[in-house]
């Protein structure tokens, strides 16, 4: 789960997929700060935040008004500038716009053109305060999607050179745009905390796809078009309160959250972004309230314990416009208990254990469907919420001076996985699935002016149940790491290099195919001009290797094919690529 200034980033029985999370409208300049929790042993997070969540939290001042220029390869243009000033009364006032295009390095040309803006409006202090925002996102783009591999492999198609920056279909593309006015008013105290929130976001998506070509309308082909209008409207409080139990001193905090999502989606067959076929048009109202609870206990010195609890009611109305037999309404509901115990410290060093069941809710359609849309076949209804459950257990530690240190053990069950069908470019409820792992998070600063960063995870994914496709999970990688070096403030210079890991990872369920592992490598380089500017230089991809950024193995028909061919479909991530970015502090 994702939540950006308070708002969530993730879409529910969104066109594209269920949980759609399209971070593009973020201006990282404004970021205050970003709290991460992993696994569902939390109490406040709900849908979507089985396996985590980051809440980015966004500044209402600034540390100086500031502009920056960024121009890079392929025409890559980055304008963005923001300000914040005190306007008298107590109030202050933000403002922040950006402006991006780039074409990338694919031969039909990505023209993304991004426009963006924040307005913020606050008064107060840290300790009762309150802020309201405004924000507005508009994006268009030609896209590349993936393409099949016997086509890299051979070299040409329609005997013309193709490589793997190559299109099939240069039509498709998309565009988007999301309006927001979010609002909170906060207080606290030596003895508790008060907060209220509220949001409203008008939020438009039209996305233009073909994956498999010719496979289904040899005389048109198949791109389809996935298209989301909402508006969605939420409200929050929360209340902490400092207390005891018995002699044990305790912090207790009580919640309640509500979401409610009007939306209309659709699924259509098009030709050169032109709707020429209707698969599905709904309109839907999507409604999920949660209320949560939660203690923390000092049991001893040594001993802290939090015990958690979770309600969530989940509520759908479909009325499908294309298909009456699909319309209905539906319910579902959840409990969510939460444990976490930390012992210690002892020599700096601190043992966990975490356990707690969270959900994430399934796609609104698939809970009133009766027949596929497509065939007319019947089909089975989906339960609203999904649950997972989670432990971990590890320890974390700071013993070795200039060293923090985790490592924690972990396993996260689902009723039932999202999986991604290729040939419909949707997500669809599948199988109960098992995984566990080991993660090791390290942190380290040897010198004052040098910063080292590693994170290394293995993870053993598969479905739960038996069947004889077998049981790995297509798309999940095995093992994963990150480390970043970082030498900071030599004079007026910086530096950092980051080398980013992803494993392999099985692209079917019986292990027969499989995605190739990847390895990238970042460079960047400051250089403070005087103490108000500053050029970075960025080269993404240090090393130029040819790495994939998507993998999927599905069937696809080209044209001219005279029947289906089941294939690796990739998407190559970019190549070397260098930015030099002037900004200018004012």
């Amino acid at each position: 789960a994702t939540w950006v200034a308070g708002m969530p980033v993730n879409m529910p029985t969104h066109a594209h997929g269920q949980g759609y999370s399209d971070l593009n409208f973020l201006i990282p300049e404004l970021v205050d700060r970003i709290e991460y929790r992993k696994g569902p042993y939390f109490a406040k997070n709900g849908d979507f935040s089985a396996a985590g969540s980051a809440d980015i939290l966004y500044r209402t001042t600034l540390d100086e008004n500031f502009a920056s220029m960024t121009l890079g390869q392929r025409r890559y243009q980055r304008l963005v500038g923001g300000g914040s000033t005190d306007i008298g009364q107590g109030l202050k006032l933000l403002g922040a716009i950006e402006l991006m295009h780039n074409d990338g390095p694919w031969q039909v040309p990505e023209h993304i053109r991004k426009s963006n803006a924040v307005v913020t409006l606050s008064g107060g202090t840290r300790a009762e305060g309150w802020s309201t925002s405004l924000m507005a996102y508009d994006a268009k783009w030609n896209s590349t999607d993936q393409i099949p591999q016997r086509l890299i492999d051979a070299g040409t198609y329609n005997g013309q050179p193709f490589g793997r920056f190559d299109s099939l279909d240069p039509t498709d593309g998309g565009n988007t745009q999301r309006t927001s006015l979010s609002g909170e008013w906060h207080r606290n105290t030596d003895t508790g905390a008060t907060k209220v929130a509220a949001y409203a976001i008008d939020y438009r998506l039209k996305l233009f796809s073909n994956f498999t070509y010719a496979l289904e309308r040899p005389a048109t082909g198949d791109q389809f078009s996935q298209q989301d209008k909402r508006t969605i409207y939420g409200f929050s409080a929360n209340q902490a309160i400092d207390h005891q139990i018995g002699s044990l001193p305790a912090r207790s905090e009580f919640g309640v959250q509500v979401r409610h999502d009007r939306i209309r989606v659709g699924l259509f067959d098009t030709q050169a972004r032109q709707i020429i076929g209707t698969t599905r048009d709904d309109k839907v109202q999507e409604t999920l309230l949660g209320a949560y609870g939660q203690t923390s206990v000092e049991l001893t010195p040594w001993l802290r314990g939090i015990v958690g609890v979770r309600a969530d009611q989940a509520r759908f109305k479909v009325d499908s416009l294309s298909n009456s037999a699909n319309s209905g309404s539906a319910s579902d509901h959840l409990l969510s208990p939460k444990l976490s115990l930390i012992l210690g410290p002892w020599a700096k060093t601190e043992f966990f254990f975490n356990a707690g069941r969270g959900f994430h809710s399934n796609d609104a359609r698939g809970t009133t469907a009766t027949v596929d849309p497509k065939t007319g076949d019947p089909v089975d209804k989906v339960p609203g919420l999904v649950a997972a459950r989670g432990m971990e257990i590890g320890a974390r530690t700071e013993w070795i001076p200039g060293l923090q240190s985790s490592i924690a053990l972990w396993k996260l069950d689902f009723d039932s996985e999202l999986v991604y069908v290729g040939d419909a470019g949707a997500t669809e409820a599948n199988r109960p699935s098992t995984r566990r792992g080991i993660e090791w998070n390290n942190r380290y600063i040897p010198l004052p002016w040098l910063l080292v960063d590693a994170d290394l995870a293995w993870t053993h994914a598969r479905f739960s149940d038996s069947d004889p496709s077998g049981n790995r999970i297509p798309n999940a990688v095995d093992k994963v790491a990150s480390i970043a070096v970082t030498a900071r403030d030599l004079g007026p210079w910086s530096a950092s290099m980051q080398w980013r890991y992803l494993g392999s990872g099985s692209l079917i369920e019986d292990n027969s195919v499989r995605s190739k592992s990847s390895l990238t490598t970042n460079l960047r380089l400051s250089r403070r001009l005087t103490p108000k500017t500053e050029v970075t230089l960025d080269v993404f991809n240090l090393f130029d290797r040819k790495v994939n950024d998507i993998e999927y193995f599905y069937e696809s028909q080209l044209p001219g094919e005279i029947a289906p061919v089941a294939d690796k479909h990739v998407h190559p991530a970019e190549p070397r690529t260098i930015r030099l970015t002037l900004r200018v502090g004012f």
